[in-house]
């Protein structure tokens, strides 16, 4: 007995449990490919009113733009009141928008002097078409001729509107000054604080006017920067629009045509918001028509803009006459 449990114990001992076989190595990560850093856009700036040439670079938005500005120069991103492209002169058919070609210039216009003008409105419209600067100052974009502001010759195209009755309106969005200007009731005098963009020597004395041919989009047949209010910056090839160009490649590409359509939609829309509003702001048209180029009808457009700009309040007719402007566009008919 004994001798048979020490036998089962020598198998026991013997014996080995079978194990699985071993796992296959993990196969490798799929290879991403290399990340190549993006080139460091620089772009050069200048003070409108004279300065030394300074380099600057990596903003996404005007707000950093002006940060950047001001780091080169050693002044307040405050004092600058609005940018111009590739001309040092208070023309607003150089303003800066959203983009930015990658050889503009930039010319940073400053405060200058400031003043108070006093205003009686004779009529419903002043005669002033206002835009913003994106961080916080609203200015003249144009002055009607014959208008009530055309008749205060102290008022000019470039006059950053600081406060309406001693209140201040740094910060508010053109739309809201357009509002308030709009509001001041006819025969009874109010008063316009104003900052004018300081001045060199060769332009004291000019009163500038935005001229008559409506504003266009800065197309040029080459890169720009595209600033946005969200997200990152992003860098566009865009196309030539001019009949003297000869030497530049046009690339075509399938969403050609939707560009074309939309770029004469915003055209559009943007004259009909100076024409109701006294605003031109390519941005909140740009949001119109994506809102209304894909709806049916009227009512379903009326409720989609609701839905993204309802602080807005447009007026009806504001309405029916951009649905119209969108379907003439789509009907080739503009």
């Amino acid at each position: 007995m004994e001798e048979q449990k020490a036998q089962n114990q020598s198998q026991n001992q013997g014996s080995v449990e079978p194990t699985a076989p071993p796992l296959p190595p993990p196969s490798p990560p799929p290879s991403e490919p290399p990340e190549y850093p993006r080139p460091k856009l620089i772009f050069h700036t200048q003070l409108a009113h004279g300065s030394p040439t300074g380099r600057i670079h990596g903003f996404t938005n005007v707000k950093e733009l002006y940060a950047k500005i001001a780091e080169v120069f050693n002044i307040s991103p405050s004092e600058i009141l609005f940018c111009t492209l590739n001309s040092h002169k208070v023309d607003m058919q150089k303003l800066l928008g959203g983009q930015i070609g990658l050889e503009d210039f930039i010319f940073a216009h400053v405060r200058g002097e400031t003043k108070e003008v006093e205003v009686t409105k004779t009529e419903d419209a002043l005669g002033l078409t206002i835009t913003d600067n994106g961080a916080g100052y609203a200015f003249i974009k144009r002055i009607k001729e014959g208008s009530t502001i055309d008749q205060l010759k102290t008022v000019c195209v470039g006059d950053h509107i600081e406060a309406i009755n001693d209140q201040s309106i740094v910060g508010c969005r053109h739309y809201e000054v357009a509002k308030m200007l709009k509001e001041q009731p006819r025969g009874i005098p109010f008063t316009l604080r104003l900052v004018g963009p300081k001045k060199a020597f060769d332009m004291i004395g000019m009163r500038t006017r935005a001229p008559k041919s409506t504003e266009g989009k800065m197309v040029n047949g080459r890169e720009t920067l595209r600033l946005r209010s969200k997200g990152a910056a992003t860098v566009q090839e865009v196309s030539v629009n001019t009949k003297k160009s000869t030497n530049t490649t046009v690339f075509s590409c399938p969403c050609r045509q939707q560009n074309e359509f939309d770029e004469r939609a915003m055209k559009k829309v943007d004259d009909l918001l100076e024409s109701y509003m006294g605003i031109r702001d390519l941005e909140l048209a740009t949001t119109i028509v994506e809102a209304g180029k894909d709806k049916k009808n009227p009512d379903d457009f009326a409720e989609a803009l609701d839905s993204v700009l309802g602080d807005f309040a447009f007026p009806d007719v504001f309405l029916f006459d951009v649905w119209g402007a969108i379907g003439d566009v789509k009907n080739g008919k503009m």
